[in-house]
């Protein structure tokens, strides 16, 4: 399986449970933007409702999901689902359970 991340020599869910399971280390340093379109993203459906609540495009949106993606990479804490990156926003208290 090959990825944004390279090949990867395990797959599936076993490749779930190995990118969760990273320690956190220091939390990314995330601009406010950034913050603001990865809170709403994971609180939504779609990139499309994002950018349209934003007033901005969804390849505005996609660029800010990866540049998010690639900090959280860069620190040892890959990211490559959606499902990652909640984890990533819960451990650094970009977001809360309860506003799920």
């Amino acid at each position: 399986m090959t990825s944004a991340l390279g090949p990867s020599p395990i797959s599936g869910p076993a490749r779930v449970r190995s990118v969760l399971a990273a320690p956190p280390s220091a939390p990314v340093r995330l601009s406010d933007r950034e913050i603001e379109i990865l809170r709403m993203w994971l609180m939504t459906e779609s990139k499309a409702e994002v950018a349209a609540c934003l007033h901005v495009t969804v390849a505005t949106v996609s660029t800010h999901i990866s540049r998010i993606r690639e900090k959280y990479t860069r620190v040892g804490r890959p990211a490559p689902t959606k499902t990652a990156l909640l984890v990533r926003a819960l451990q650094d208290g970009v977001i809360t359970i309860d506003e799920l």
